[in-house]
């Protein structure tokens, strides 16, 4: 990788992003938690999530990652509060397809995302960008198994 690639990728805005990540506390009694780490480098990211009325409510995360799964996590933590399942599910998969191949940018409210197109020509850096928005659906995912076991039934 030569040092323009290297400017390239870590662009003063994926730096700006991986500097002001928002929602770092984690919550104290969340609905669901889910860690999810990236097996090639090691990024791991740990979501919390309180889910309301098929939205998310409040969220929290603990973010050890590369620049490229910081500015990730800062975009899916400052826009993710009023997501709903399927909104979570359509920006994974745009973010995945931009990644991948010639896919469109992610829709709002995640369509700062773009910011990350740079990182398409390394396939290395891609688990560790996906890491906070597939903990958010695992961790959603969880929450409304959750709600939908009595309390004090076996989960």
């Amino acid at each position: 990788m030569s040092n323009s690639d290297l400017i390239n990728l870590y662009s003063q805005q994926i730096l700006a992003l991986a500097a002001e990540i928002p929602n770092t506390d984690r919550l104290d009694k969340p609905d669901a938690t889910s860690k999810k780490r990236s097996p090639l480098c090691g990024s791991n990211v740990t979501v919390d999530l309180i889910v309301t009325d098929g939205k998310v409510s409040a969220f929290g995360q603990d973010v050890k990652a590369c620049a490229l799964g910081q500015a990730a996590a800062s975009i899916v933590g400052a826009k993710i509060i009023g997501s709903t399942y399927d909104d979570l599910i359509l920006a994974r998969n745009q973010l995945l397809a931009m990644l991948k191949s010639d896919g469109p940018f992610p829709d709002a409210p995640f369509e700062r995302l773009e910011v990350l197109l740079p990182a398409k020509e390394y396939k290395n850096r891609h688990a560790s960008i996906m890491l906070c928005i597939e903990a958010s659906l695992e961790a959603f995912e969880n929450a409304q198994k959750n709600a939908a076991t009595p309390r004090g039934a076996a989960k």
